[in-house]
């Protein structure tokens, strides 16, 4: 589905924790986040997320947002979960005011010792175009150039504002868990 080696978008971004790396999970996060704190962590643009499971037994984040003037509806499969990385994966699908596609987004979520008492996360979002998107520009008369353009811009501007949310987010939860209270 992904075209490969081809790169539409990229972004990441990083924000410090003020806890040690021990004490982060990452994956417990991502798979008990509630959808209002998903909502906390980009408004407007968080609509709605959930998780669920595929056809064999693979974790999935659903995550519903808005990315410039597309709104985009993710089902990230979970290729790695732990408690520092998370790679996810999903075939997204795409809602523009010019139509309907999809594009291969991995979602990487990483967290990493600074010293003994912070931590760093880091957001990784690598978007590919894949056969319908790229059917998509041709049927519209697009390049790829104009795309990735728009695609970077609004990408970048998305994660830019999520990351140090999902970094207070992820913190928060670690902190909960490690007084036995509720995220």
């Amino acid at each position: 589905m992904k075209i490969l080696d081809s790169i539409l978008s990229q972004s990441a971004y990083t924000a410090d924790m003020d806890l040690p790396l021990d004490q982060i999970d990452i994956a417990d996060w991502l798979f008990s986040l509630p959808e209002a704190e998903y909502k906390r962590c980009c408004e407007p643009d968080h609509i709605a997320a959930g998780t669920t499971v595929t056809d064999d037994g693979r974790r999935m984040s659903i995550n519903v947002e808005m990315i410039g003037t597309a709104l985009v509806v993710q089902h990230y499969v979970a290729e790695e979960a732990g408690k520092t990385y998370c790679k996810m994966n999903s075939i997204s699908d795409v809602f523009t005011p010019a139509g309907r596609s999809q594009v291969n987004v991995v979602w990487e979520l990483i967290a990493e010792a600074v010293d003994d008492k912070t931590s760093r996360y880091t957001n990784r979002v690598t978007a590919h175009p894949t056969d319908a998107f790229m059917a998509f520009l041709k049927e519209h008369k697009m390049s790829f150039e104009e795309a990735a353009a728009a695609r970077q811009a609004a990408g970048s501007d998305h994660n830019h504002r999520e990351t140090p949310k999902f970094a207070a987010s992820i913190a928060r939860h670690a902190k909960a868990k490690a007084l036995g209270t509720a995220a």
